[in-house]
């Protein structure tokens, strides 16, 4: 029975092509419409709060055509650009898709962008549309040609209520633009990444040949869906599978845990900082059991760990479902899955031996973003994983150590930048090779091993790279540290060499209770600490502690620039 449902995960395709799509890949209207037709009645659509709001594939279906219907009698055609700018929603998802049934083209915009930058991106996107929550729908832009809100209010309509006189909508193929996406931190001349039906759909089915998703999941996407990769991971391969997507609104840890628990969900994606304070938290919980049970605790970790890693089986949940992953509201947890930043090894090896298949991936806003994924049979800890099936890889001019820059080829890759030739050429060549400006290796299994940014690589006196990233990576785990930033430091202004030095914004907690002179002596510790470890030219020998959060984008991620400006 089982095989019946679920071999279907990539290759029930196969029985809709020349009926439901022409060519290798259905557009993502046409993949999700596959869906309606498999499981009408699966729910689809979730969320918690502010109110409970749900649909079924079905009802999403009939409303996605009302509300294109109503889009299309404001004179909007095939090819134009329509924003999406809003926190995570049922509604957000419906205008999505509503948008890709009329072949127009999605421009899914930051919720956390101040008015004046939301302005000039829905300028420079050429937007005729856009679809937002109420604090944002008033935005300065006279081009636009209808306003719709994504929460109910009193000025304008609100997209549950729209319904439009039925029409035909135009053919739209897999080769045509389906978003533009504007990357975080985004400055200056605005980085627009325009992305393909075929980018897209292909990216989302790749990954389910590592990772397979149920149709009885349901999967959490509490991280800003405007982000490539909620938007593909979670939102994207749930309305391909039949799973259920509940949309979560805040990164807080005590909303995640009761929204866990009481959606019943399956499937967890997250950034590493949440991850990393999930485990610090069970973690101190084991230990407060005493030292006896803590070692016995300890010791059936190990041994789980070490069953599953050589024979596959899973122990873990049988010996702590029903105790620590009970109590930390991760007992229903099918799988995790981490992206967006650097994981440490100790924290994948931690979750799987408690019990949790733990998916780490790599990839870009370029690609769609997923490009490796680690086999949730055969994953290894410190690397980001296998790249997903027909991808192509290569590693361009490896240092001593097989470090080199990684370019990608492949149907997940961008058609270009948006209006910026230019860049696009400076990372695309003729041969659809696409520079990713990550630096790294890959072993004889073919898992890829990232470094750093080759763009904020730190150049020593002796000449040697020292990547950020893999400095940052060793400070995940101290809870004394809630954000810490590796940057360059000039040295000696003759000969413009660079020294390592690391700003800390400490636990909030930790500054209140020990004061800034104090908690100061307590970060320095934790950086000798950390350094003793370290090879000479890679350790850190300024660090500056700062009462201030650091800069970050919606996903958490440091603006590493803006730091670097500040404390330089």
């Amino acid at each position: 029975m089982a095989r019946n449902i679920y071999y279907t995960q990539v290759d029930y395709l196969e029985e809709y092509r020349g009926k439901s799509f022409e060519g290798e890949w259905p557009t993502i209207g046409e993949a999700f419409s596959i869906t309606v037709s498999r499981f009408p009645d699966n729910e689809a659509l979730k969320s918690l709060t502010p109110s409970f709001l749900s649909f079924t594939f079905r009802e999403a279906y009939e409303k996605i055509a009302q509300i294109a219907y109503y889009i299309k009698s404001k004179g909007i055609k095939k090819g134009d650009n329509i924003a999406v700018c809003g926190k995570n929603s049922p509604q957000w998802a419906l205008a999505y898709l509503a948008i890709t049934f009329l072949g127009c083209v999605i421009v899914p915009l930051d919720h956390g962008l101040r008015n004046e930058e939301l302005e000039r991106l829905l300028d420079f996107g050429d937007v005729k549309g856009i679809f937002a929550d109420e604090d944002k729908i008033q935005v300065n832009a006279p081009n636009l040609e209808f306003r719709i809100s994504l929460e109910c209010g009193d000025v304008f309509p609100y997209i549950l209520d729209i319904n439009g006189e039925k029409c035909t909508m135009a053919k739209v193929d897999s080769d045509d633009t389906a978003a533009i996406l504007f990357t975080s931190g985004t400055t200056g001349n605005p980085k627009g990444v325009v992305l393909t039906h075929t980018n897209l759909v292909s990216d989302a089915f790749k990954m389910l040949r590592y990772m397979t998703l149920y149709p009885t999941d349901v999967v959490y996407a509490v991280l800003p869906i405007h982000h490539a990769y909620t938007m593909t991971a979670v939102f994207l391969q749930c309305m391909f599978s039949g799973a259920c997507c509940l949309f979560g609104k805040k990164l807080v840890v005590p909303v995640i845990l009761r929204e866990l628990r009481e959606a019943k969900v399956t499937m967890f994606l997250a950034v590493p900082i949440i991850y990393n304070r999930f485990l610090s938290s069970i973690m101190k919980g084991i230990e407060k059991e005493g030292r006896l049970k803590a070692s016995l605790v300890h010791f059936l970790m190990e041994l789980s760990g070490a069953i599953k890693k050589i024979t596959g089986i899973n122990l873990g949940k049988k010996f702590f479902g029903k105790s620590i992953l009970k109590k930390a509201s991760l007992d229903g947890i099918r799988v995790c899955i981490s992206g967006g930043g650097p994981l440490p090894a100790s924290t994948f090896r931690r979750f799987n031996q408690l019990g949790l298949d733990f998916v780490q991936g790599y990839g870009l806003t370029e690609t769609s973003p997923v490009t490796h994924l680690n086999p949730v049979a055969a994953y290894k800890e410190e690397s980001v994983g296998k790249i997903i099936p027909t991808l192509e890889q290569k590693i361009v001019d490896p240092d001593d150590e097989g470090n080199g820059v990684l370019y990608i080829r492949g149907s997940v890759v961008m058609k270009g930048y948006y209006k910026n030739p230019e860049s696009t050429n400076e990372v695309l060549d003729e041969d659809g090779w696409f520079n990713t400006g990550d630096v790294g290796h890959i072993d004889k299994d073919g898992y890829l091993y990232i470094t750093g940014r080759a763009k904020s690589v730190i150049v020593t006196e002796g000449g040697k790279n020292v990547f950020p990233e893999e400095l940052e990576d060793k400070f995940q785990l101290y809870g004394e540290i809630e954000q810490i930033s590796i940057i360059p430091y000039i040295g000696d202004k003759e000969t413009k060499s660079e020294i390592i030095r690391a700003v800390v914004y400490p636990n909030p907690q930790l500054l209140k209770e020990k004061g800034m002179d104090e908690t100061s002596k307590i970060i320095s510790g934790i950086v000798e600490e950390v350094n003793r470890d370290l090879q000479s030219y890679k350790k850190i020998t300024l660090v500056t502690v700062t009462d201030e959060p650091l800069p970050t984008t919606s996903t958490r991620k440091i603006k590493r620039f803006e730091v670097m400006k500040k404390f330089n």
